[in-house]
């Protein structure tokens, strides 16, 4: 009898979590906090995918693979206008929230499914925590930036990557407000450390596609702004085609983009390889003498392994990485693009300098929602 009543008790004082993700890379980050949540006997965690951006590699390989959490919840919304998305996911999440009555929404990032999670437990008076809080572009015309700065100012636990992320909820008041804010460092690098054995044992992208480490560089072209920018798309292309002359330039690109290229008869130069998954990325950056990107993640990614950064975007979120030398942000514009290429190609940095928490972002998450 006294076993059954300890259990109870125990069960009684547990907390319960409802992670809310939308998108491929929030399952990866996520994943690192699983597996911390995993270490606390008072901590229960259960998972709402809202299929914001549904993944047909989102499949039983996946998973197993990865070693991520399979959704409590899949809620299935997408393909919707920014607003129907966003009031479909309310609505739904709600109705779970409801059903479940955890002690805290946990949210990533900057997602449609990121504010709807979080508007969907403030109404409801759950606390809510933000991953990732603190983040800015500094370009209201960017969905992201909307999402991120609304869910940070309903949010009662902020999480914050970075020094920078913490600078900038200061300078807009968050002083002021009944507001946790707590610095864990960055759970992408996490995950990075987790899966780079994992990569290396499975991954045959650089095999099939005959790269040899150092002898290549790798690019990415996936913003709207960029694709769907005829003179910003030439103009990018055009610099990597001149590059590739210099260095063979491997792009695996999505079809919607290798589909715009085509109906534009832009010429290109460069190898086009198919999309590819998170463990084939990982060693595609393990293996280049440099990234290049329009993408949040890989600039991360590109410091975390060593590789220095060009960024394809008139605006970065990490701006630590662009005042330490570690990545050049060159719009869109050609010249410029080259010309970093250049600057960058040989240039010597100190990738030992800990930006992002190496490793232990997680562990410090979990310990924050352990509290009593």
């Amino acid at each position: 009898m006294p076993c059954i009543y300890t259990k109870l008790i125990h069960i009684k004082m547990q907390k319960s979590i409802i992670t809310i993700l939308g998108a491929r890379p929030q399952f990866v980050k996520a994943a690192a906090v699983s597996r911390a949540i995993k270490k606390h006997n008072n901590l229960k965690e259960i998972i709402v995918h809202t299929g914001q951006h549904f993944d047909a590699n989102m499949s039983d390989i996946f998973f197993t693979e990865m070693e991520i959490p399979r959704p409590n919840y899949m809620l299935n919304i997408n393909s919707l206008s920014h607003g129907a998305m966003t009031g479909r996911m309310i609505e739904e999440i709600e109705k779970i929230l409801i059903k479940e009555q955890p002690n805290y929404v946990l949210v990533y990032g900057d997602t449609n499914s990121t504010l709807a999670g979080a508007l969907a437990a403030k109404k409801l008076h759950i606390k809510v925590i933000h991953v990732e809080a603190g983040l800015r572009s500094f370009n209201m015309a960017m969905p992201e930036e909307i999402n991120r700065i609304l869910t940070d100012r309903i949010s009662d636990i902020l999480i914050c990557p970075t020094t920078t992320a913490i600078d900038n909820l200061k300078r807009e008041g968050f002083d002021n407000f009944d507001i946790r804010i707590e610095q864990s460092g960055d759970v992408m690098q996490d995950a990075a450390i987790f899966y780079s054995q994992k990569s290396a044992e499975k991954s045959i992208v650089k095999s099939a596609n005959n790269l040899v480490d150092g002898a290549y560089v790798l690019a990415t072209i996936h913003r709207q702004e960029n694709t769907d920018d005829n003179d910003r798309l030439c103009s990018i292309i055009e610099a990597l085609n001149t590059i590739n002359s210099q260095q063979r330039v491997v792009v695996p690109i999505h079809p919607r983009t290798r589909k715009i290229i085509a109906e534009k008869g832009i010429n290109v130069d460069f190898s086009l390889i198919d999309p590819i998954g998170y463990f084939d990325m990982l060693e595609l950056i393990k293996g280049s003498k440099l990234v290049m990107t329009d993408s949040g993640g890989l600039q991360k990614e590109a410091f975390f392994f060593g590789k220095k950064c060009i960024t394809f975007r008139d605006e970065t979120e990490w701006v630590e990485l662009v005042t330490g030398g570690f990545n050049t942000i060159t719009g869109a514009d050609k010249d410029k693009i080259v010309e970093a290429f250049k600057n960058s190609i040989n240039k010597s940095c100190d990738f030992a300098v800990n930006l992002y928490g190496g490793g232990m972002a997680a562990d410090r998450i979990a310990e924050i929602l352990a509290e009593k």
